[in-house]
């Protein structure tokens, strides 16, 4: 099994290069963030006729996730569920081939202290606590998508500059660390140890072609998946050229036997 996520910043603007990249790669799974557009809208046509069910959450211009999956997708569920706020579609749940997926988009944070950091700090706590409350040890789950933290400082290309930033706080790395203490395990690393492997580099500064980047699009697997987890990689192909995404494509391979 193949899965995928990845930060396209607008679907609708992306579109034609995401179809290129399903016909090349042939994902069985591709979790997309940062949507931006409505349900209603939502290209879903052509990638059924690439071989897809699709399923999405979207808003107006900002935020939104969808699946991909080339097996029937079961039980989409939106949001955290928990009566809380949901602050822009930002979580979708869905069961594919005996797997339960989330895309996520966790909130940037803005400013450290602002009223939008403490919701990006909450959003971490609910989407750990939803997963304890919905999956039992052992199940098949897969936490995919952009988590707008970078883990470690080698996933940073200046760690001393970004640690005082919403991307690398101290305060944010601690609240990803909650799922990695939950169980789940970042698959990309089960597969390298090397720094300066990013996923996101800023338009600005020349920050791709020097290799100024982050780690922030992450595949995290339950202990179930991550113990057959046979592969993981960054595609910086899909970076490069004109009119892209800041974000590339975080691939894991999974030998479900």
């Amino acid at each position: 099994m193949k899965v995928a996520t990845w930060n396209v910043n607008s679907i609708r603007s992306r579109q034609e290069r995401v179809e290129r990249w399903i016909t090349e790669h042939r994902p069985d799974i591709l979790c997309l963030q940062e949507t931006k557009v409505e349900d209603a809208k939502f290209p879903a046509e052509p990638f059924r006729a690439l071989g897809y069910e699709v399923a999405f959450h979207g808003q107006k211009s900002y935020n939104g996730v969808a699946v991909l999956a080339r097996q029937p997708i079961e039980d989409p569920r939106p949001g955290f569920d928990d009566g809380e706020d949901e602050d822009g579609a930002r979580l979708l749940a869905v069961r594919t081939g005996g797997v339960h997926v989330y895309s996520a988009y966790v909130p940037n944070g803005q400013v450290v202290g602002s009223s939008q950091w403490l919701v990006k700090m909450r959003w971490f706590e609910r989407l750990r606590r939803g997963l304890e409350l919905r999956h039992a040890p052992g199940e098949r789950v897969l936490v995919c998508g952009d988590f707008n933290v970078a883990p470690e400082p080698r996933d940073v290309y200046d760690p001393d500059f970004w640690q005082t930033t919403v991307l690398f706080h101290p305060q944010a790395r601690a609240a990803l660390r909650q799922l990695f203490e939950a169980g789940f395990v970042d698959t990309f690393r089960l597969h390298h140890a090397a720094a300066g492997l990013y996923s996101w580099w800023d338009y600005r500064g020349l920050a791709f072609p020097r290799n100024l980047g982050l780690r922030i699009d992450l595949v995290l697997a339950s202990p179930a998946l991550a113990a057959c987890c046979t592969a993981a990689a960054i595609d910086r192909e899909a970076r490069k050229g004109t009119g892209t995404s800041d974000h590339t494509p975080v691939v894991a391979e999974f030998d479900l036997g």
